[in-house]
């Protein structure tokens, strides 16, 4: 079992920046895929960004040149950086962890993050 542990989101204002940060422990695989995932009521959960082991990248296109999504191998951590972020950005933001060869993998808690004047 691996257990994720979100924390970082919140309320901020149009313009503004947020961090989320999701920590991954447990069983712990080698090579593997992190990402970030935002779902709005109702709808389908999104892909925001993934990043593998390896540090190759991934975004979605409506959060390209905003968002930067990183992470520290050594505390098994990934993190999204999320600027000039827009109200259609709202969302609960989902930490995904895989292993690269499986298709599905381990969901976090979800985090709000809420953008509004």
């Amino acid at each position: 079992q691996v257990q994720l542990v979100e924390s970082g989101g919140g309320l901020v204002q149009p313009g503004g920046s947020l961090r989320l940060s999701c920590a991954a422990s447990g069983r712990i695989f080698s090579i593997t895929i992190m990402g970030w995932y935002r779902q709005d009521p109702g709808k389908q959960r999104d892909l925001v960004a993934t990043i593998t082991s390896g540090g190759t990248t991934n975004y979605a296109d409506s959060v390209k040149g905003r968002f930067t999504i990183s992470r520290d191998n050594t505390k098994n951590t990934v993190y999204l950086q999320m600027n000039s972020l827009k109200p259609e950005d709202t969302a609960v933001y989902y930490c995904n962890y895989r292993r690269a060869s499986d298709s599905v993998g381990y969901w976090g808690q979800g985090t709000q993050v809420t953008v509004s004047s």
